[in-house]
């Protein structure tokens, strides 16, 4: 039997399970938080008033934050990249409407809210140039991503265990850095979306660790594959008006970096939170190939550990087209 056909049976396999995990991992539209209830309400009387609250606030919080939001926003705001990647992966069928699609749509119902929130609060800040944020997201949405796992289900679990932690860990500091500067709102919010990703990182992560359970020299070779290549965020092929794809994803990282919201020390700690969760060192069963493989994984962070020391970072911050300093303090 094939690879792509022992793929496409695991996941036939794992298939049953799947409103278990809808259960577990996702939750009732009528129960979650919407947007609209984190923002000034546009039928009050007060909306006006609560809006110039909100850009009082804003006006504290420094560029390179401001860098950051509209990243983490335009991000959020791709979705229409990843949904219609997922939908591909073997396994997943839109057409049939099976177990694994749902799974897709309505992790997508849930994601779908965070760039509507991030969004209409940009808008509201005053901050930021919205048209120059919203041509940077239309380039996204048209230049889609190639993040090297192909249709294969295997590298694509692993790939969004990995990106979920990666997104709580930049919103959970955004939050933190608001919370300092003392917008309230703003830091309720972005924990909340922090929130949604480390429970959608607990999904993705479950479908690995079922998969190691039935298929573990492969899902082996597979995490291996995507920690070699190193995991590409969804963001990397960025670019604002009138440029081509090119060093913008990389200077809006190190403005990331700056701030502290996401760095290369991070990278490496979900790397090893990943290999403890999935307790690669305790796998059975490998064959000589895959072995190879977990002694590769199991090496990998103090590498890289030792990599990120070595990173500098340069002095002077990218003006971008989104954040105009005339409007920051």
């Amino acid at each position: 039997m094939s690879i792509k056909n022992i793929r496409l049976e695991v996941m036939q396999f794992l298939e049953k399970n799947v409103d278990s995990f809808v259960d577990q991992f996702l939750i009732p539209v009528e129960k979650i938080w919407q947007p609209s209830d984190l923002l000034p309400n546009s039928e009050s009387e007060n909306f006006i008033e609560e809006v110039r609250e909100l850009r009082e606030i804003a006006k504290d919080l420094p560029y390179d934050f401001w860098v950051v939001m509209v990243g983490d926003t335009i991000t959020e705001e791709a979705l229409p990249t990843y949904e219609s990647w997922l939908m591909e992966v073997e396994g997943v069928d839109n057409e049939g409407r099976n177990g694994w699609s749902k799974w897709v749509r309505q992790w997508t119902g849930e994601e779908n809210r965070h760039g509507d929130l991030l969004n209409k609060y940009l808008f509201l800040s005053g901050r930021v140039n919205m048209r120059e944020v919203e041509v940077t997201t239309h380039h996204l949405i048209n230049d889609g991503f190639d993040i090297g796992t192909g249709k294969d289900p295997y590298k694509n679990f692993v790939y969004t265990s990995f990106q979920e932690l990666a997104t709580y860990v930049s919103h959970n500091r955004v939050s933190q850095i608001a919370k300092e500067f003392g917008d309230k709102k703003l830091s309720k919010l972005c924990k909340l979306i922090a929130g949604d990703e480390m429970r959608h990182h607990h999904a993705y992560s479950e479908f690995v660790n079922q998969i190691f359970k039935v298929d573990p020299s492969e899902m082996m070779l597979a995490f291996q594959y995507m920690m070699k290549q190193k995991i590409t965020m969804p963001a990397h092929f960025l670019r604002e008006s009138g440029e081509r794809i090119s060093t913008a994803f990389e200077e809006f990282s190190n403005s990331a970096q700056k701030l502290g919201v996401y760095t290369a020390n991070d990278y490496v700690e979900i790397m090893q939170k990943l290999i403890d969760k999935w307790d690669i060192s305790k796998i059975a069963n490998l064959t000589d190939e895959a072995e190879k493989a977990r002694d590769y994984l199991m090496k990998l962070p103090d590498r890289m550990a030792k990599i990120s020391e070595r990173l500098v970072l340069p002095d002077e911050t990218k003006i971008f087209k989104w954040v105009e300093p005339a409007l920051i303090r």
